[in-house]
């Protein structure tokens, strides 16, 4: 199995957590939204910082890849398959956050 057939099922869930969640916290409290250019920045840092400190962890030996595994797109010495889950993270947080804020607001109300 390849990295990137590792991370693609957690791409999908967290494009259909983060998307589930901001629809139901719409359902919940008409007022909640996910603010589209947060989630650009978010994810711009999170590439950036995944971008830096792979390259570091990697450069200096404390990870290694099995070159059969990988792609063979890099960013520097990072393989493209370590973006996803940086990805996945800024897909999937801030619609989980604005659902349970909703929810938060729904069941005290």
């Amino acid at each position: 199995m390849t990295y990137a057939l590792l991370a693609i099922p957690f791409l999908l869930a967290s494009i259909g957590i983060g998307w589930g969640a901001a629809v139901l916290a719409r359902r919940w409290d008409p007022t909640a939204k996910v603010s589209v250019a947060a989630v650009g920045i978010a994810l711009a840092v999170l590439i950036v910082l995944t971008a830096v400190f792979d390259n570091v962890i990697i450069g200096v030996g404390l990870v290694d890849y099995d070159e059969a595994t990988l792609m063979g797109v890099m960013v520097g010495v990072a393989p493209i398959e370590d973006f996803a889950y940086s990805i996945a993270a800024a897909l999937m947080l801030p619609g989980v956050w604005v659902m349970l804020r909703a929810w938060r607001g729904r069941s005290a109300a």
